[in-house]
């Protein structure tokens, strides 16, 4: 697909100049919206969203969404607290504040365990809480599809598909062509408000 105009994020009517976030496509049934993102995908476009008022199987697939980035950093998180629990304890018992009370061994390791677990869970899931929203960019209180026509129905019974202009692939005649071809009800410009 050519590419006219550079990401055709700035469009030049004559009324003067607006910016263009994408184009966003309504359809009314959750296996369009599969099949729609699947043929999206395929096509090349990268920069694609879906907003769904339920879960809708494999629409993350078809998006091309892998969750890497959370789970990582869990788990780097979860190693690193579990390593500073045992080993933390460790030495403030061995050496900063050592207590033999009624003989007990030198390093007893299993009472080391609860806290170490401990510690794993909390510093796994507070990451995982956190980092979630850093990626997301959240909080959000305005986007950009918020204004898009109809997109109301998106919490109720509306499935819609939005192509970001930053897409390389992205031209606004050709992609709208296209998602009008995909069977959607409505495929509708979105401006971004600068």
């Amino acid at each position: 697909m050519a590419n006219s105009t550079p990401h055709a994020e700035t469009l030049n009517p004559s009324a003067g100049q607006r910016h263009v976030y994408g184009l966003i496509a309504e359809f009314e049934d959750a296996h369009e919206i599969v099949h729609a993102a699947n043929e999206v995908y395929e096509e090349g476009y990268r920069k694609i969203d879906a907003y769904t008022p339920l879960p809708v199987e494999g629409l993350p697939e078809s998006l091309g969404f892998k969750d890497m980035y959370v789970p990582s950093m869990m788990l780097v998180a979860g190693i690193f607290g579990g390593l500073m629990a045992f080993f933390g304890l460790y030495f403030l018992l061995r050496y900063d504040y050592p207590m033999n009370i009624g003989g007990r061994p030198g390093f007893p390791w299993p009472m080391y365990l609860p806290i170490t677990f401990e510690l794993t869970v909390l510093l796994s899931a507070l990451t995982g809480i956190f980092g979630m929203f850093a990626i997301n960019g959240l909080p959000q209180p305005y986007h950009p599809v918020f204004d898009a026509p109809n997109f109301d129905r998106a919490t109720s019974d509306r499935f819609f598909l939005c192509i970001e202009a930053k897409d390389p692939q992205f031209d606004l005649e050709e992609t709208r062509r296209f998602l009008e071809g995909l069977g959607a009800s409505r495929v509708s410009e979105v401006e971004l408000k600068k």
